[in-house]
């Protein structure tokens, strides 16, 4: 399925490395301008000379989403470079690994909050005041299977599940202002952070595949692919939809 965003403009957080790179380079592919943000200047610059590489527009953004001003700074050095934001895709997010809730350091959870569901507040913050000013727009949040059931860290499955209230508390206030608000909730997508857990602890890796009716992790691409079809007119009458993308983990 392709698509044609041309004359469009799409802001993807963590749009340097896994999910987030290949949602940067999709968006590109179909024609739109990307904002590609991250922290790590080396791969943010590399994921943007590819898309120039390929013949597109495409600018790194480097900004913490748990900070307000560089929040609020990325969304205006979006529109000053390309004139408007048509798509949001907050996926930045970090991994809050960490013990059971009893034995949980109040400093990882606190970091873990502050990225993933505060980072994703602050985004769709400024993102909206934008799109407000602009007349529509359409935000994709990133929240994870561990949105929808337990299993993960306390921290990253209580931010996960806060990012669905977000997306549904928020659906209902903005609906007709022309913005959709969706959120997408992968299971296990084949990425850095996996390959590091199949070196440290193969039978564990092993296991989460099993969890898959599929039978096998997603790709990054995968998950692009369903961004891309939120942010589409095919989806015109989804807002406010908890998308699993998930190869089947859920209907164990």
């Amino acid at each position: 399925m392709t698509y044609d965003f041309t004359g469009k403009v799409a802001l993807v957080t963590g749009g340097n490395k896994g999910i987030g790179k290949a949602a940067s380079l999709a968006y590109a592919r179909t024609g739109a301008k990307v904002a590609v943000n991250g922290t790590d200047a080396a791969s943010g610059k590399a994921t943007v000379n590819e898309i120039r590489k390929a013949g597109g527009e495409a600018v790194f953004i480097k900004a913490d989403v748990s900070n307000a001003k560089q929040v609020e700074a990325m969304i205006t050095e979006t529109v000053e470079t390309f004139g408007r934001l048509d798509f949001a895709f907050n996926n930045a997010g970090i991994e809050g690994e960490g013990p059971i809730t009893h034995e949980y350091p109040e400093d990882v959870w606190d970091r873990t909050i502050d990225v993933n569901l505060k980072g994703t507040w602050l985004c769709m913050k400024y993102e909206l005041i934008q799109m407000l000013k602009q007349g529509g727009g359409v935000i994709v949040n990133m929240s994870s299977i561990a949105g929808l059931v337990g299993g993960a860290s306390p921290a990253y499955n209580a931010s996960k599940h806060g990012i669905i209230g977000l997306t549904r508390s928020a659906t209902q206030i903005y609906a007709d202002k022309n913005i959709r608000i969706n959120a997408i909730c992968p299971a296990v997508i084949r990425s850095p952070m996996v390959d590091r857990f199949e070196q440290l602890d193969p039978p564990l890796v092993a296991e989460w595949k099993t969890m898959h009716a599929l039978g096998r992790f997603g790709e990054p691409r995968e998950i692009a692919d369903v961004v891309l079809w939120l942010c589409s007119d095919r989806s015109r009458f989804v807002s406010g939809a908890v998308i699993p993308v998930d190869g089947g983990w859920t209907v164990h």
